[in-house]
């Protein structure tokens, strides 16, 4: 190829890229930035109740038993519980199920890792 095709090439890529116009309004990168707004707005909407105290229970199973086997009960006995290992755990906030999660262990002590949000009134 010779030098002059070679710039007519590069001249006419550079036109090609001249020509596409700018992305218009509602671009992603808008789009973006208007969520992050509306949530920062929310955030702030919410400042009132930032320091309420909620109740957060991770249930691992449940048991049902009569009083007379719950009597019998000792150090190192097994309660069976209703949940198969690695099934979800409930998380409930002030006793309405939020999500559903798995146990994990953090520094010696047992934590919750969410794995799924459960949306209002699903049981």
């Amino acid at each position: 190829m010779s030098d002059e095709t070679e710039n007519l090439e590069l001249d006419e890529m550079e036109t090609e890229v001249e020509d596409q116009s700018p992305e218009e309004p509602g671009t992603a990168l808008e789009e973006v930035q208007q969520e992050q707004e509306a949530s920062q707005r929310f955030a702030t909407d919410l400042e009132a109740v930032f320091d309420v105290p909620v109740n957060v229970s991770a249930i691992l199973g449940k048991a049902q038993m009569e009083v007379s086997d719950l009597l019998k009960l000792g150090k190192g006995s097994v309660v069976e519980l209703d949940r198969k290992v690695g099934e979800a755990i409930d998380i409930y906030v002030n006793n309405r199920l939020v999500a559903r999660g798995e146990v994990v262990v953090v520094e010696e002590r047992l934590g919750v890792t969410m794995t799924e949000i459960i949306k209002g009134g699903q049981s």
